[in-house]
């Protein structure tokens, strides 16, 4: 009854549009969170010390409504907890360490359009990591209108195609390890309950996080209410997004779940709009988010007709 609830195309569109609009999200949360806690301008470390605790919790939440749902204490077997600390350092700490370095180097247009590249490297991935998740000429064109929808919206006068490693390159292997990251959660769950190996992978990545970031100097202390609210807020909105989005990896094909992610930024920019004031209404964002959809179209049609 789940693999059917979680395999109808109109629910996997709902869940994967919910899980993509919580991680669309987090852009403007984490800008409101960085003025709530001081730390705009500050080092990398608190940066990542923030991130870990965010994730930390995420994981925890995770745990707690994992082990209240079963009413019973909730852990991985022994042959469980390899695959489910691979997937917390990729996906989890080695994402975000490279995700947060990229920052510092980047624009956020440029670090949009290459961390879009992680979609690609999924579809890539998936097709030589699974026999059912081949790459096929329709989930090309799908893939490359669905980039094609992202840069147009992220586009900007001024724009710097020149290519740096300590910037684009970190962005680069940020996007990859999301990318490898999906394979593997994939990998893992056919085994492992998918919430089981959410809340412990995002666990154990958020205190690695935590700890790199203690070691290279990060303090964080709470200002306000509003502050712990708002990192509240990123780890629930964490916590979701990731279940929902394991949940459809582990009864559908990488490169078909893939696609979606393209929303990512499109929500983005659509909530940075709504939270941040900022001016998103116009005909380039509306035939961006139209080239997405068509994109996802496309994917999804060719996969379905081969069933």
């Amino acid at each position: 009854m789940k693999k059917d609830f979680f395999t109808r195309p109109v629910n996997i569109l709902i869940i994967a549009a919910a899980a993509t609009a919580l991680w669309g999200s987090a852009i403007p949360a984490i800008k409101i969170g960085y003025e709530l806690f001081h730390i705009t301008d500050s080092p990398v470390a608190v940066k990542l010390l923030f991130a870990g605790i965010r994730f930390f919790m995420a994981g925890l939440f995770v745990i707690a409504f994992n082990c209240i749902s079963h009413k019973s204490f909730i852990y991985p077997r022994k042959d469980e907890i390899k695959g489910i600390v691979i997937l917390g350092l990729v996906q989890t700490t080695l994402e975000y360490i490279f995700f947060y370095l990229s920052l510092v180097y980047l624009t956020g247009v440029k670090g949009s359009i290459l961390n879009s590249v992680g979609n690609f490297f999924a579809v890539i991935i998936a097709h030589f990591a699974f026999k059912d998740d081949k790459i096929t000429i329709q989930r090309s064109i799908g893939c490359l209108l669905g980039f094609a929808g992202v840069v147009l919206c992220c586009f900007e006068k001024g724009l710097d195609f020149s290519f740096k490693f300590r910037g684009d390159g970190f962005i680069l292997i940020a996007a990859f390890c999301f990318a490898l990251g999906s394979v593997i959660t994939k990998f893992v769950t056919q085994k492992t309950d998918s919430v089981t190996a959410t809340g412990y992978q995002l666990s154990l990545g958020g205190f690695v996080l935590i700890v790199i970031g203690i070691i290279f100097g990060g303090r964080l202390t709470v200002p306000s209410i509003e502050a712990l609210a708002m990192l509240i807020y990123l780890a629930v909105l964490s916590s979701l997004a990731f279940t929902l989005w394991a949940q459809l990896l582990k009864y559908n094909p990488v490169g078909k779940i893939s696609v979606y992610c393209f929303l990512n930024p499109l929500f983005g920019i659509i909530l940075s709009g709504i939270m941040l004031g900022e001016d998103i209404f116009n005909i380039r964002t509306l035939i961006s988010l139209a080239m997405v959809c068509l994109g996802i179209y496309i994917v999804n049609r060719r996969t379905e007709a081969a069933k």
